[in-house]
């Protein structure tokens, strides 16, 4: 017995892990530098508090780490490389994002940063239907919320051009 048939939960457990780690480094380097800057800015109908952000991006964080654990999981499965692959890139997209709304100020940077983003976890989530269905479900409410976050980002370039 494989070690993970005996525990077929733990690499996307320490995905979740790795990924809420990943996330909370760009949420904790930024997390004072941007905010005057950012307070002054006029915001976007809908816009919510700025404490939501945290607790939703940890749950989509841990969502996502587990949808990259099954993908890793299921590794030997025809398309899990590729499918690894566009998750990685949508990834490195999501951590780029913080420093250029809040550390560099670059709304219009951070705009096309995020609908590449968008457009990286749409096709993650195609790629990784073909590999684990649940993979491919876990990043449907991030995808969901980026949605969001494109028409925040849209709204506050637009607003303070």
């Amino acid at each position: 017995m494989s070690s993970t048939t005996r525990t077929p939960w733990l690499t996307p457990v320490l995905f979740a892990l790795l990924i809420i780690g990943l996330g909370g480094l760009g949420g904790v380097a930024f997390s004072g530098g941007g905010q005057g800057w950012y307070q002054a800015l006029q915001r976007p109908p809908g816009t919510p508090p700025p404490w939501i952000f945290g607790p939703v991006w940890t749950l989509l964080y841990a969502m996502m780490g587990i949808s990259l654990g099954l993908l890793v999981r299921d590794r030997r499965t025809a398309g899990a490389r590729s499918a690894i692959a566009a998750f990685i890139l949508q990834l490195v997209l999501n951590l780029a994002w913080t420093p250029l709304f809040f550390g560099a100020h670059r709304s219009g940077l951070a705009l096309i940063d995020i609908v590449a983003m968008w457009l990286c976890i749409a096709w993650t989530i195609v790629l990784a239907r073909k590999v684990n269905r649940i993979a491919a479900w876990l990043l449907v409410p991030y995808l969901i919320w980026v949605s969001y976050a494109t028409y925040l980002n849209a709204g506050f370039w637009w607003l303070n051009r």
